[in-house]
């Protein structure tokens, strides 16, 4: 069973409300699963301009704790490609993989709380009770968790941990469905408890689920504004809700368009993404500018992004 011991709990708490401050913050998060491809680029310029824009700081975190899908020196890579394109971090660079302790502290303390618990189901166990109520989750999604584990395991061995949504939502009387603002995407809502359910905290594999591990780095990052691809909007209700529940703020939201491939899905290194050609990086960084609106110019990298800066929309 997770606990703390005395205060801790508050103190992790207190620890991430003291670093926030009034100034505008970003970050570029990408997964080495491999090299930037043309759809990673346009989140890193669309949050590098951004925070330029707001006269803001701009900052890199590689998300490395799913480390089975991370490829030796994508890292690396990564951070050559983003070098190469002018996109270059205010800060140093915060690696996942190095933060285990920070996790444990958030999961210690929503356990502390009575908001998370274990959970002794497989994915076919998930699928099998969702197939007897009928229900079938829709293509790309996962399906919404039952509660099955909710008030104990059965005898089944503890798994993961996962939220318990529902008691959340009671517990600190939020608003149901929960809404947010997205600058690009405009006003959205989703009632988490009913389409996605006690969303996983710590995997069953030992490692930390994104949704955990995000969140308290934002956090410690003191990040105010998150510009990120629209794949990832649908993630927002279950950070907004976990920022609720650690007592950690919420940064406003930008959710940028999607590249996407030949077969029309989302362009991503699980689809056969090629990486960047920097050979010409205004070419790439052009490409990039096209998807987000703004003008083709034929000069050099460096005051292409000058450009950019001048004409990225602010508010939305």
């Amino acid at each position: 069973m997770y606990s703390l011991q005395g205060s801790k709990a508050i103190e992790f708490i207190h620890y991430f409300l003291k670093k926030r401050t009034n100034v505008y913050t970003g970050r570029f998060a990408p997964s080495p699963t491999g090299p930037l491809h043309a759809g990673s680029l346009v989140a890193a310029l669309a949050s590098w301009l951004d925070a330029r824009a707001h006269q803001g700081h701009w900052l890199v975190r590689i998300e490395d704790v799913d480390t089975p899908r991370c490829v030796p020196g994508a890292a690396q890579a990564i951070l050559a490609q983003l070098h190469t394109c002018g996109l270059l971090p205010d800060g140093l660079v915060l690696w996942q993989s190095q933060r285990s302790h920070a996790y444990d502290n958030a999961l210690n303390h929503l356990v502390q709380a009575g908001w998370a618990y274990p959970c002794g189901c497989s994915r076919k166990d998930i699928e099998d009770a969702q197939a007897a109520l009928g229900q079938r989750p829709a293509r790309h999604s996962a399906a919404v968790y039952p509660g099955t584990c909710r008030d104990g395991l059965h005898g089944k061995p503890a798994r993961a941990w996962r939220l318990n949504v529902q008691r959340v939502i009671d517990d600190l009387q939020l608003s149901v469905p929960l809404t947010w603002h997205d600058r690009w995407l405009g006003d959205q809502c989703q009632d988490v408890s009913q389409d996605v359910g006690d969303f996983v905290l710590k995997r069953a594999d030992g490692l930390w689920a994104y949704q955990l591990a995000v969140v308290v780095d934002d956090a410690a990052q003191s990040v105010t504004h998150v510009v990120r691809g629209a794949d990832l909007a649908d993630n927002t209700a279950r950070q907004v809700l976990l920022q609720h529940a650690l007592g950690l703020p919420t940064p406003s939201y930008l959710h940028t368009p999607l590249v996407l491939g030949d077969n029309g899905e989302k362009l991503s290194k699980q689809n056969g993404a090629q990486a960047l050609d920097l050979g010409d990086p205004l070419a790439a960084l052009n490409e990039a500018a096209g998807v987000l609106g703004l003008p083709q110019v034929r000069t050099t990298p460096k005051q292409a992004l000058q450009q950019w800066v001048a004409s990225w929309p602010l508010p939305r």
